[in-house]
């Protein structure tokens, strides 16, 4: 192979040389090119030549075929003048009734609905941005009776800035109706959840939760534990008739809004709500 390469530089090297040397070699290469040259444009403008007379002996062709399928189909509408004449009109028909019926004519499954729209639920589709109440004193949650029932409240988070800004909505407005509609006042127990505070309340039994880490909508800001607010104290038991009341209603409303209801689980959670995204929670 070295050999090879060595042969040929050496041939080249012999052929530059060669060329600059002497004139007469140089004399004879450009006339070489220049003749080969000569013969390929020969040959390229004969083919163009070729190729143009085609193209316009095809379309010659073209429109002698067309215009004898002109004169066809016009000698047809001159002999068949009547039936051209029907078939036209059954043609614009349709065309002439959809003009003149307008907005008259309505399909039955898709007249305006008639049923009353919850103006609330309006505002909220509309853009109205509701604000998180005020914070209520750390010592609220840290209460015997929260403890008991829903323990490590007091180290949970209730921040709503940390909450999907559509959950975070939907809940605000539930929150509204249930005041305005039904008297209750509501706060929330935790929203944003971490993956190892997850782990920490699943390792207290499946009393608390049966979900691992990533297996909650907490963690994703789009689940929010709630409860009521009585006198100034949260109200959590599900003991209380009160309170009983206040979560049924509370699981209306959240399904009215798009909102899961943990009270219709298995395992009850009832101040427990979540906004489930598809392809958000890959199980």
């Amino acid at each position: 192979m070295v050999l090879l390469v060595v042969a040929m530089y050496f041939l080249l090297a012999c052929l530059a040389a060669w060329l600059a040397l002497f004139p007469s070699g140089r004399a004879m290469v450009a006339g070489l090119l220049q003749g080969a040259l000569h013969k390929t444009g020969a040959r390229c403008r004969n083919r163009w030549s070729a190729f143009a007379t085609g193209v316009q002996r095809t379309a010659a062709q073209g429109r002698n075929a067309g215009l004898a399928q002109w004169q066809d189909a016009a000698h047809f509408v001159r002999s068949h003048a009547l039936l051209c004449a029907g078939g036209l009109v059954l043609l614009c028909f349709p065309l002439v009734v959809a003009l003149f019926a307008g907005n008259r004519l309505t399909l039955r499954d898709y007249e305006t609905s008639t049923r009353e729209v919850n103006p609330q639920v309006a505002a909220l589709l509309e853009g109205e941005q509701l604000a998180p109440p005020p914070p209520l004193p750390p010592l609220v949650f840290t209460a015997a009776e929260v403890e008991l029932v829903r323990p490590m409240t007091a180290s949970a988070s209730r921040d709503w800035a940390l909450l999907d800004k559509d959950f975070a909505q939907r809940l605000l407005l539930a929150f509204r109706i249930m005041k305005e509609r039904h008297g209750y006042d509501m706060a929330l127990l935790e929203g944003y959840r971490s993956p190892q505070r997850q782990d920490a309340l699943a390792a207290l039994g499946a009393g608390v939760t049966n979900a691992a880490a990533f297996q909650s909508w907490h963690q994703y800001g789009l689940a929010a534990d709630c409860a009521f607010i009585r006198d100034g104290k949260l109200v959590i038991s599900e003991q209380d008739p009160w309170a009983m009341r206040g979560y049924q209603l509370y699981g209306e409303v959240a399904a009215s809004l798009g909102l899961t209801w943990g009270g219709n689980w298995k395992m009850r959670d009832y101040g427990h709500a979540e906004l489930r995204v598809a392809g958000t929670m890959k199980r």
